[in-house]
């Protein structure tokens, strides 16, 4: 399944018949998504788009799947923005997505892992979103897709406490559909692809309608903003760089 992979790229693309295969490729990062690695999501889907490609299948180089946001030498509102684009093309209907958790998905990886429309996780996958301890606000637009797709009681979990959920546990209420290898989620991938692909529109667009597009809620983005501003967001981050636990004060 190779073509058009690129060694110096953050995200390999590769392509067999009506699949594309995505793989997050930084790992002395931990496949943490930067914003030039946004920008290739951004021409993958161009070129799936170009192609007709029925099923997306994104995953990370082992043995991560992404350990989260990097934003070093960016403006956290153009890296937002940038994300929050790469995630509403993973909900379009004109394709199916897949995501095979080979690993820790925290942060922008739990983001986009729960943008996907079905999920393959292996036995070792972690997912969370550790927000609270650096003293961010997630976008309202994840919040809705983590109830969604992770159920109330374990979104609440994972944004309020700083959580994580290992495969079995999400596999058990649905969120993780299959656990397996790459090879599993290739081959369903291909399956998948081989179904009707009007009809995996039509449904998708009926889903993804369903649930309806959160309203943009001033209150959201005055308490996302605030915290982006606060000392606390400075002393999350120094506290992460350190390796030690963080003082927040709520300024």
């Amino acid at each position: 399944m190779v073509e058009g992979a690129s060694v110096e790229s953050p995200l390999s693309v590769e392509v067999r018949d009506n699949v594309m295969l995505l793989t997050m490729s930084r790992p002395s990062r931990r496949n943490a998504v930067n914003l030039e690695m946004l920008h290739a999501f951004e021409r993958a889907f161009e070129q799936a788009r170009a192609r007709s490609i029925r099923v997306i299948l994104l995953t990370g180089e082992a043995p991560s799947f992404s350990a989260g946001a990097d934003l070093a030498g960016v403006k956290e509102d153009d890296f937002q923005d940038a994300l929050h684009g790469v995630l509403k093309s993973f909900v379009d209907p004109g394709v199916v997505t897949v995501a095979y958790v080979n690993g820790h998905a925290l942060g922008a990886g739990a983001q986009l892992m729960a943008a996907c429309d079905v999920r393959v996780a292996a036995p070792q996958a972690v997912v969370g979103i550790p927000a609270a301890k650096l003293g961010l606000v997630v976008n309202h637009w994840t919040i809705e897709r983590l109830v969604r797709e992770f159920s109330w009681p374990v979104a609440r979990n994972m944004l309020l406490t700083a959580s994580t959920y290992d495969a079995a546990s999400l596999h058990a209420i649905g969120t993780i559909h299959r656990l397996g290898s790459l090879a599993d989620a290739v081959a369903w991938a291909i399956e998948i692809a081989e179904l009707a692909p009007l009809t995996h529109y039509g449904h998708k667009l009926a889903l993804e309608s369903s649930a309806g597009e959160p309203d943009v809620d001033a209150l959201v983005i005055a308490a996302r903003t605030r915290a982006l501003e606060s000392a606390d967001v400075t002393e999350g981050r120094a506290a992460f760089a350190e390796k030690r636990k963080p003082k927040f004060t709520g300024s």
